[in-house]
């Protein structure tokens, strides 16, 4: 199937890309003010550290497979000197499909299987966030470095009150050893196709980290919303943790208790639906990028406002 363009001319381009990058500058610049004082965030560094993520990435818009950037006056869009975008003759630049899948097609092709598997499950909404207790469980020492609400006896107390089922292997793989035999599943990197499903908290989360391996891939506003969604569910997957998460103004979501059951429930199916409607953007995103390989039928726009 042929990929049509869009050619956009550069009083579109530009503005696009200048909205984006104010966009990602706000969502990121709490992180960068803390990083240059030397401080850290127990909350909001993991879509960082854990993720990879560099605000400076995160801003560069991409347009997306099948947008077209007509040169200015001064010569072609940035985007000419980034990796898999190609310059034609008389300037027009375009993400270069064939390239990028040379390179990452195999990366496009998994994450088009997992999503995709994903998205048909049903949501499983009784987890209650208890990976975070079961990393914590009968351990001296903790991933985050705050006091646990409950001690650690009453930590403990509540990983054996409850029955674990984590879905989510790079969620499991954390879990300390003697909380590993309690989780009813025994998930696996290579079982991971087979057991996500949409209403993980960490499933939800990993859009973020999918749009970022599709990289250029991935329009830019499409990266965007799932790094935002992302930093919403880590603040809710981090207030049920068994952490006290007061220095940072975070009441705990206290899933021991069944008010605080309901509380959770509640917020993590209204992230799994918006997570439900990112998921089938990265899906249709991929499906663009695998149907277009066998090369682009091109068409211009007139210019209108963004």
């Amino acid at each position: 199937m042929h990929l049509a363009e869009v050619r956009l001319l550069p009083p579109i381009w530009t503005e696009l890309s200048a909205r984006h990058a104010n966009r990602a500058d706000g969502l990121t610049a709490a992180h960068r003010a803390r990083t240059a004082r030397g401080e850290k965030h127990a909350v909001e560094d993991f879509l960082f550290s854990y993720y990879n993520t560099r605000p400076s990435l995160l801003r560069r818009w991409h347009p997306g497979p099948g947008v077209v950037l007509a040169p200015t006056n001064d010569g072609p869009a940035p985007h000419a000197a980034w990796r898999w975008y190609r310059t034609e003759p008389d300037g027009d630049v375009s993400l270069d499909v064939p390239a990028f899948l040379a390179d990452r097609g195999d990366t496009v092709r998994f994450i088009h299987r997992l999503l995709t598997a994903t998205a048909a499950r049903p949501a499983f909404t009784g987890c209650f966030g208890l990976h975070e207790w079961a990393m914590a469980y009968r351990q001296d020492e903790h991933r985050h470095p705050l006091p646990l609400r409950l001690g650690q006896t009453g930590t403990d107390a509540v990983v054996e009150r409850h029955q674990i089922r984590c879905t989510h292997f790079d969620a499991f793989r954390f879990f300390t050893p003697s909380a590993a035999p309690l989780n009813r599943l025994q998930p696996t990197r290579e079982s991971q196709p087979d057991m996500e499903q949409p209403g993980c908290l960490h499933a939800s989360m990993d859009c973020h980290k999918w749009s970022m391996k599709l990289g250029p891939g991935v329009p830019g506003a499409l990266a965007l919303d799932c790094f935002e969604l992302a930093r919403e569910v880590r603040t809710l997957d981090m207030q049920a943790s068994p952490y006290d998460l007061s220095p940072y103004g975070l009441a705990p979501v206290r899933i021991e208790t069944p008010d605080g059951k309901a509380a959770y429930v509640e917020r993590q199916r209204a992230l799994t639906h918006r997570a439900a409607e990112l998921r089938g953007r990265l899906i249709e995103a991929c499906s663009v990028l695998l149907r277009s390989v066998a090369g682009p039928v091109r068409h211009r726009v007139r210019q209108h406002s963004p």
